[in-house]
């Protein structure tokens, strides 16, 4: 597996990462047999870990496919790996900042996250460009 691989994998736990704390450490509060409970997610805490893992949720597809496109179209592996480890960092402080209540440096971070998805789904079309 590559390294942009890998990182399709991370990037899927860290958006279970997100929520699965709360849960756990306030499990005597969560109640299983209704996971999207309005109630529980009323802590502000609780709230932005919920928003955090949802919107890890919204960005993984785009952010699959345009790895896997970028590999399959035969895109230069290093680039690819270099663009998905960055994003992947990008991910984690937006986490962060999402936790941390930090919402212009938040909406920062998507967009940086959002054109290192479009420079890693057009990877392949501009080849020919790039030094071997």
């Amino acid at each position: 597996m590559t390294i942009a691989e890998w990182c399709v994998f991370a990037i899927l736990v860290l958006y279970i990462l997100c929520i699965a704390p709360i849960r756990w450490f306030r499990f005597r509060r969560f109640d299983n047999s209704r996971p999207r409970d309005p109630a529980f997610y009323e802590d502000p805490i609780a709230a932005r870990a919920l928003g955090a893992h949802q919107n890890g949720i919204e960005a993984f597809p785009f952010f699959a496919a345009a790895v896997l496109l970028a590999e399959f179209r035969v895109a230069p592996q290093n680039l690819i790996n270099e663009l998905a480890v960055l994003f992947l960092i990008v991910r984690i402080a937006y986490v962060f900042t999402y936790l941390g209540n930090r919402s212009r440096l938040r909406s920062i971070l998507w967009n940086i996250g959002f054109v290192i998805n479009i420079a890693i789904f057009f990877l392949p079309l501009i080849r020919r460009l790039l030094p071997a």
